[in-house]
């Protein structure tokens, strides 16, 4: 296993925030960075070129688990050992890389979350305890995108239902550990964004949504797998 990751940053609209972030991964890790641009109308695009590192342009917006699942793709395609997934907005710290790809090397772990707890909001806090009582899954924090994954959860998440996930958050813990990946979470200090906000939980509005679709989606997963053991 090749030691080293790749760094997956989906981006849309960062043109504040991506070189920053680019130059900071570069000074804590020799590692390929790939931004994949979800159709940007802002230079996060050219900014990521002039830095240096790989574009995936996207020419249709995908969302954040399409442009996540275009990385992933990308990372399947060429064999990569592993993958640390990270927002362009600067609030995933890339001195913890090295702690999200630690249990991966040492192979007690398939993929990794960073946990940061203390920044949840009300609301975020609220939406993190529905889920963990409708789904089962004993992660603290469901909705970090900082997350490491081995060969093996790539591949996991090239599965043709992954592909209709409206948010990347708990719908693909629960195709991983469905899939009998090791999912486990090390805690890490998130930073706050510089600029902008977040687009899931901005506002109530927001929150309800996203509770919402992610509860039919979390439905509709416990169904199939009940359909699953009843035909076997």
């Amino acid at each position: 296993m090749n030691p080293e990751p790749t760094i997956l940053i989906p981006a849309l609209d960062e043109a504040n925030n991506i070189r920053e972030v680019i130059r900071t991964v570069k000074d804590i890790i020799s590692a390929d960075i790939i931004v994949i641009d979800d159709a940007s109308t802002d230079a996060t695009a050219a900014i990521a070129r002039e830095e240096g590192v790989r574009v995936l342009p996207l020419s249709l917006r995908l969302g954040a688990w399409g442009a996540v699942r275009t990385g992933i793709r990308y990372a399947n395609a060429r064999g990569f050992d592993i993958v640390v997934t990270m927002d362009a907005d600067g609030q995933h710290p890339p001195a913890a890389i090295h702690e999200l790809i630690a249990p991966i090397i040492a192979r007690q772990a398939d993929v990794v979350v960073g946990s940061c707890t203390e920044r949840g909001s009300a609301a975020r806090k609220l939406s993190w305890l529905i889920f963990r009582k409708l789904t089962g899954l004993d992660i603290l924090d469901l909705t970090s995108g900082f997350r490491a994954y081995n060969a093996a959860a790539i591949s996991a998440l090239m599965t043709a239902d992954t592909a209709l996930l409206d948010y990347q958050d708990i719908g693909v813990l629960l195709a991983l550990t469905r899939a009998g990946m090791r999912v486990i979470e090390v805690s890490v200090r998130m930073c706050p964004r510089t600029n902008g906000h977040s687009r899931v939980f901005s506002t109530w509005w927001d929150v309800l949504r996203y509770l919402v679709i992610t509860g039919i989606l979390c439905l509709s997963k416990w169904n199939m797998t009940v359909v699953r053991e009843m035909d076997s």
